[in-house]
């Protein structure tokens, strides 16, 4: 395991010391890197030119945007929660000089994140082995919407989150039934879950590095994550020849498992044990024992669906959940982002934080999870700006003179986009959660 002493970075979290070198944009790869180092790994973002809007990385731009101090300056909301907790580096890679400044970090890295279409760093001259060159312990993970192996064409093709959501299955899944068209998911799922994986298939190649000295490289296509998560899809196919299709808020196999309307907003019941069953039956007085053998009850839905509605509909929320307590049935209300900040266990449990964004200033968004007892992760920066870190990542990292920082800066191989507004100073103090 690397020294977790750090010239910049505070020493926190399980991944203390971690050295994380981030050349990837828009939100998976970015992300992967992200949550990485809300646990403590030292994460170095390089960005590529223009070092001034339209930046290269569009998730700086992602509307909604929110102001800063200056009128002249705006941020992405999605920049500030998905780049916090990281240095940035504005670097040519064009450019002879940049290529060598890159090589210099991969040296002091244990793991190099980027998403880009195949065969991008290969024409930079930075291909993987070109990079192992330079540091053999190098885990490289690269992100892509369809992986760096495959057919030609389908690998040429651009990829976003709802084209990975189509092309994994996922979105034939979604949505209500014939002839209804399928309904992608409210949030950029696919993104956010195919960089947890590759941040977790980066801590398994840096494990692996550690035991035998050899660095690996790494295939994360955003479609197979996906694919891989949609539970027995592909045996049902394969033993069985099924297809499955959409099914709304309903389970094709699991019953009671649905949403239902309650006075005074939407609620989920969840019974899919004989046990969870007999409760809900005996809350809501369904009398009917026949339906006590599942498969009875997947093949006549309808009157326990009514049954349930009927129940749910007169009560509020608070009821229902109280009730679902009382007799051990899983009902929940369906939360929104207003019912989430009010929540007093989202509270208690810190899952909001406070922290300074160098351009929104104080911001309050989403905690950090999971939880580690001893070694808990947290933020000691927002989001940095283009470059903001060039002197110190060049200067006390990588060693570099002052004379050699600004010959860099004077050719363009290193630039900045410096907020207009006043400075403002790095907190002095270490943001985990409201809870602690």
């Amino acid at each position: 395991m690397p020294p977790t002493s750090d010239p910049i970075v505070p020493p926190f979290g399980p991944l203390a010391g971690l050295r994380v070198l981030d050349s990837a944009r828009f939100v998976a790869g970015p992300w992967a890197a992200t949550y990485l180092g809300e646990f403590g790994a030292r994460v170095i973002h390089v960005e590529v030119p223009p070092f001034a809007p339209p930046y290269a990385d569009p998730t700086r731009t992602l509307r909604p945007l929110v102001a800063g101090s200056d009128p002249a300056d705006t941020v992405s909301e999605s920049w500030v929660q998905y780049s916090r907790n990281k240095l940035s580096v504005g670097l040519d890679l064009r450019h002879p000089q940049g290529r060598e400044v890159f090589l210099d970090l991969a040296r002091a890295s244990d793991i190099w994140l980027e998403s880009s279409r195949p065969g991008t760093y290969d024409r930079l001259r930075l291909s993987d082995a070109e990079v192992w060159a330079a540091n053999r312990r190098l885990t490289i993970v690269h992100i892509s919407g369809h992986g760096q192996t495959g057919e030609p064409g389908r690998i040429r093709s651009p990829s976003y989150d709802l084209t990975a959501q189509a092309y994994s299955g996922f979105l034939s899944l979604q949505g209500e039934p014939e002839p209804e068209p399928p309904m992608r998911s409210g949030t950029a799922l696919n993104d956010t879950v195919t960089g947890l994986a590759a941040a977790m298939g980066g801590l398994m190649g840096f494990y692996h590095a550690e035991r035998t000295g050899q660095g690996q490289s790494l295939d994360v296509a955003q479609y197979e994550v996906f694919f891989v998560l949609l539970e027995n899809l592909a045996l049902d196919y394969f033993l069985r020849g099924i297809v499955r299709g959409r099914h709304g808020a309903a389970h094709p196999r699991l019953h009671p498992y649905d949403v239902h309307r309650a006075a005074d907003g939407w609620v989920v019941v969840a019974a899919p044990t004989p046990d969870a069953w007999t409760g809900l039956r005996e809350l809501i007085g369904f009398r009917d024992t026949a339906y006590d053998d599942r498969d009875y009850r997947l093949a006549h839905r309808e009157p326990v669906d009514a049954a349930i509605a009927e129940f749910c509909r007169t009560r509020t929320r608070d009821e229902l959940e109280r009730l679902g307590r009382e007799h051990d049935v899983a009902i929940t209300r369906v939360m929104n982002i207003e019912d989430i900040a009010r929540d007093p266990h989202y509270r208690t449990r810190g899952m909001f934080l406070e922290w300074d964004d160098p351009v929104a200033g104080r911001v309050k968004g989403a905690g950090v999870a999971p939880r580690f007892s001893t070694t808990p992760g947290g933020v000691w920066r927002g989001a940095p700006w283009l470059g903001q870190d060039n002197d110190r990542v060049l200067s006390e990292i990588l060693g570099y003179s002052p004379q050699r920082i600004s010959e860099l800066e004077r050719t363009g191989v290193i630039g900045a986009h410096r907020p207009a507004g006043p400075p403002r100073d790095e907190p002095a103090f270490f943001d985990r959660s409201e809870a602690e």
